[in-house]
């Protein structure tokens, strides 16, 4: 997401970061191990009000920093063996801009938070959950590396369809594209049980913390 933006990251000390701030929702700061020092992560973004840090392990404290935590959730995993229940859905990878608009305005972006760039990745796969007449109906990001799927941005129109049946199209799109691969994420409060009755289970705790 960062790059599609033009915003590049770099891995070092325990972290991913970047000194320019990345796009709306999105963190300046991953830690990747626990125990990282919270003073070297913040050096390494932009200070201004507004910057967030994702502390994967929830082990930093950057109060003294003037940060405060945004959430905390949990991360989940879901084994590659593991059922999908059928959503009675069928789903698609956006392919285009065209479908990418589609997607962004079903998941409810009005900002262009999701540009055309993102589809240039090799390893990002933006999907969609479709209805009878074929509109956007539920819809998430998955992101492959060699040894899980990550996915984000899971989502159903509101009044329409339950977050079960999202993650249910989801996972059908997940396991069809890539069948040998766990899928692992974060989710908390409603989202988060939705996801457990859908077969994930929970691994460990994070934070958000934001300036």
């Amino acid at each position: 997401m960062s790059r599609s933006h033009g915003v590049e990251g770099e891995f070092s000390a325990g972290a991913w970061a970047t000194a320019r701030r990345t796009p709306l929702y999105y963190p300046d700061a991953v830690t990747l191990v626990p125990g990282v020092d919270a003073g070297a992560v913040v050096g390494r973004i932009d200070g201004a009000p507004g910057a967030s840090v994702k502390d994967s392990f929830a082990d930093l404290d950057l109060s003294g920093a003037g940060f405060g935590v945004l959430f905390g959730a949990r991360w989940i995993h879901r084994a590659a063996e593991v059922p999908v229940r059928p959503s009675g859905l069928s789903w698609e990878v956006a392919g285009d801009a065209g479908a990418l608009r589609d997607w962004a305005a079903a998941w409810g972006d009005d900002t262009g938070l999701f540009r055309a760039e993102l589809l240039r990745e090799p390893e990002t796969f933006v999907l969609s959950g479709l209805s009878d007449g074929g509109r956007v109906v539920a819809g998430a990001v998955a992101s492959r590396s060699e040894r899980v799927v990550g996915v984000s941005n899971v989502f159903a129109r509101e009044g329409e369809l339950g977050a079960g049946v999202a993650w249910a199209v989801v996972l059908e799109a997940v396991g069809s594209l890539f069948p040998a691969l766990p899928v692992v994420g974060y989710e908390h409060g409603d989202a988060l049980a939705a996801a457990v009755e859908q077969g994930f289970e929970e691994l460990g705790a994070l934070r958000v913390w934001v300036r």
